[in-house]
């Protein structure tokens, strides 16, 4: 059995969300995350000076006016429970908080999902990123007074080494992987998650990314036609757009093939149609500039994968960095899959106006936020849109910026398929040129036979058919 389609069919290479967990500044969990959501809030912490200094601030630094004293803030990242992790209090001290929480959101996920690591038969699979705390590790290695030592504080602070610690700890046997493509690497992981599961290298995959810093409350220096916005505001798509804000967070999804979830009775939070990654190559101005033509493609390809049309999809979550140069291309590489269609129309937005660039966690918060949009049939706010960026022409296209919570019925999309699930795109495009593009769809729990068991049914009809014909 297997999911339907807006024809009533599925391709029989679902995948389920059975599990999520997250922590995002100003939210502990992903219930409080979806309220701050479809409230409008956003999530950006405003420091005092006196506030930067404690964190460790160089005073120089944070007098220049240019310094903006902000960011998308995670609180309460020094605790940890080593025991439960099996872990020694020494381990854990010199561990880069990245993995302690990543940890954390491992378990609640698995929680989330009603998933006992311990007990479940078949192999779990972890994908999974983190931002390189190079000052973290160096200061955790200058600690060190003996090999062991030492050799401890690499190990927990490793980039390459999160994926196999949480499967040592949990003893989950499928494919551990720690991946790093920049910005798009949690959206990277989802889709390698789901060709995992597509390849039965696994049964239950986690996907997601991490990015914390380890120093606590800071800011940053502006400057003029670099990423980073002038004011601490992310202003996606609008003509006062100049750059975003960094933040911190961590997002884990749980997966599994939909067939079994449906079978084995999981709560499903959407279904996952069909993905894809590509890289830019040398199609841009330079290595850290956005191509249209790749950001295209991706999205074309997952559309392929999914087997889609443009039209069925009403909502997509951008990458949306809110700088003058990423958002026109990101909108022009949009038109190119789904052109200047006047019968339909598609919401837009990005998470980041809310909370901040959360760098490798980026693309996994877009993600989250997208499901639990599809689980409540409701399309949050994306912040700060005033006047349209002048590169941007929304009138000839088929998107507008989502800017009010707005009820997500069957038939936001194009008319033809009104009678359809509702279903989104959710982008994420790295620095270097990685980009990642996922088509998610609201889970219903209509079951239809999927094309390819239609097939098969067909040939054991035919089979049995003529085995009881008489001669």
């Amino acid at each position: 059995m297997s999911h339907t389609d807006s024809n009533g069919t599925g391709t029989g290479l679902e995948i389920a969300v059975i599990g999520m967990s997250g922590r995002f500044p100003g939210a502990a969990n992903i219930t409080e995350f979806w309220v701050n959501l479809k409230n409008g809030v956003e999530t950006i912490s405003f420091f005092t000076l006196p506030e930067l200094e404690e964190s460790g601030g160089n005073p120089r630094s944070l007098s220049d006016p240019n310094y903006v004293k902000a960011s998308g803030y995670l609180q309460d990242t020094g605790y940890f429970d080593p025991s439960f992790f099996h872990y020694t209090p020494l381990e854990a001290q010199v561990m880069d908080p990245q993995l302690r929480i990543y940890h954390e959101c491992i378990w609640e996920a698995l929680e989330d999902a009603g998933c006992n690591p311990g007990t479940y038969p078949g192999p779990i699979g972890v994908y999974s990123g983190a931002v390189p705390n190079s000052s973290w590790v160096n200061e955790a290695l200058k600690r060190s007074k003996t090999p062991a030592q030492y050799f401890d504080a690499y190990t927990m602070n490793i980039n390459s080494a999160f994926g196999t610690l949480i499967s040592y700890n949990l003893d989950l046997q499928g494919p551990s992987f720690s991946l790093q493509t920049a910005c798009s690497t949690s959206l990277v992981a989802i889709h390698l998650a789901c060709q995992g599961l597509l390849n039965v290298e696994c049964d239950i995959a986690l996907a997601g990314g991490v990015s914390v810093n380890p120093w606590g409350k800071t800011g940053y220096p502006y400057q003029e036609g670099m990423i980073n916005s002038d004011d601490g505001h992310c202003r996606v798509f609008d003509a006062r757009a100049n750059g975003t804000i960094g933040g911190e967070g961590a997002g884990i999804v749980v997966l599994k093939r939909l067939d079994e979830a449906i079978r084995e009775g999981n709560h499903i939070y959407a279904v996952i149609k069909g993905s894809a990654v590509n890289n830019d190559g040398t199609r841009k101005i330079g290595y850290t500039a956005p191509s249209v033509d790749g950001q295209a493609e991706v999205i074309r390809a997952a559309l392929e994968a999914a087997e889609v049309e443009p039209e069925s999809i009403s909502y997509i979550e951008a990458h949306g960095t809110g700088t003058t140069l990423g958002d026109p291309v990101e909108i022009e590489g949009l038109e190119l899959v789904f052109g200047n269609q006047k019968k339909m129309r598609c919401g837009i937005g990005s998470v980041k106006s809310n909370i901040g660039h959360l760098d490798t966690a980026a693309g996994v918060a877009g993600f989250i936020k997208t499901v639990l949009a599809l689980k409540h049939r409701f399309l949050p706010p994306s912040l700060h849109f005033e006047n349209t960026n002048p590169k941007i022409d929304f009138a000839g296209s088929p998107f507008y910026v989502v800017r009010e919570l707005t009820g997500w019925q069957s038939g936001s999309g194009a008319a033809t398929h009104a009678a359809g699930p509702l279903r989104a795109g959710v982008s994420s495009f790295g620095i270097g040129g990685t980009n990642a593009h996922v088509i998610l769809e609201e889970y219903k729990s209509e079951i239809r036979i999927s094309k390819h068991e239609t097939n098969s049914n067909d040939q054991n009809a035919n089979a049995q058919n003529k085995t009881h014909t008489p001669k």
